[in-house]
């Protein structure tokens, strides 16, 4: 029974990665769209040889960790801690997301901090600029405000407790890459001063990620859904969800460079829609999914077992 769920989890994650088309009201772009993955195999080789496109330099002009100290993310992961806390109290279905990306974000502070990117300052403002971002489409959400279309499907989706802890997992990491990671990028800038590209750090985070989709799957279920690792069957699913990061990583990259060359305020309506449609897109399919979606019985022993173990 175990490996038949991790079979259909394998079919969903190809149809994630390659199966997608955009939605009958998408915006067609005039120019070629490189961000969809066709092949879910170890993508590194190939994504080293894709070649940034040419973009401006332009410097940073933000009010958000403007000299790209490291205690900048010292501050996100503070501000990370205290809103995680009463969503695990609460035993929220938020604190799959809130957990997961704390991990992260202390991943990137002891990568960044160890000499692994070659931009210390960039990526410091970089990881602060993106959380930010997700910080404002909380409270936006929490206050009643409009949030991004894959961001209200996934955060009613969260609050209405219609998906499992993976689908909570996956619906809000859709929503926080591809639809503001993009404009997370552009904000801080593609290009270093001296023209170079700053794809090279980009890339370089994917390993750091494979690292650690195993302690965060398993203290996610240890601590809020005893079902969130199911699917476990050897690397089988380290390796599909770093092919979907990487392909959804790459394709933000494209992203924001559609943003940083778009020549005219058309243009750049356009790429933002096609960006909007894109992570819409993909949570819609998320949500199709039956692996992802929650029952009355998982529920329920969600929240018993939570309620024991969410410290």
């Amino acid at each position: 029974m175990r490996l038949s769920r991790a079979v259909c989890a394998a079919v969903s994650v190809g149809l994630l990665i390659g199966g997608w088309s955009a939605p009958a009201d998408a915006v067609e772009l005039p120019w070629p769209v490189t961000s969809k993955l066709v092949n879910p195999t170890p993508l590194d080789p190939a994504i080293k040889l894709l070649p940034a496109l040419p973009t401006p330099y332009r410097p940073y002009t933000g009010t958000i960790c403007p000299g790209g100290e490291d205690s900048c993310i010292d501050d996100v992961i503070s501000e990370m801690e205290t809103r995680l806390a009463p969503f695990a109290q609460s035993c929220s279905h938020h604190a799959i997301f809130s957990l997961a990306y704390l991990r992260v974000t202390e991943n990137v502070r002891d990568a960044n901090r160890s000499g692994y990117f070659a931009d210390r300052a960039w990526l410091n403002r970089l990881d602060t600029v993106f959380a930010d971002m997700y910080f404002r489409t909380m409270d936006a959400f929490f206050a009643h405000r409009p949030v991004p279309p894959a961001w209200t499907v996934a955060l009613e989706d969260t609050q209405n407790r219609k998906l499992n802890g993976l689908g909570n997992f996956m619906m809000n990491m859709n929503a926080h890459i591809n639809n503001d990671f993009p404009r997370a990028l552009v904000a801080v800038g593609l290009t270093a001063p001296d023209g170079t590209t700053r794809k090279p750090d980009h890339n370089a985070y994917n390993q750091r990620l494979d690292s650690l989709y195993r302690p965060v799957f398993i203290e996610e279920s240890q601590r809020f859904d005893p079902a969130f690792d199911m699917y476990h069957v050897g690397p089988v699913e380290g390796t599909a969800a770093g092919v979907i990061m990487r392909g959804w990583r790459e394709g933000v990259w494209r992203n924001a460079e559609m943003i940083a060359n778009a020549r005219t305020p058309g243009e750049l309506r356009l790429v933002n829609q096609w960006i909007n449609n894109y992570a819409l897109g993909q949570a819609k399919l998320i949500e199709s999914m039956p692996i992802f979606r929650a029952t009355t019985a998982s529920n329920a022993a969600r929240d018993t077992w939570c309620a024991a173990h969410h410290g």
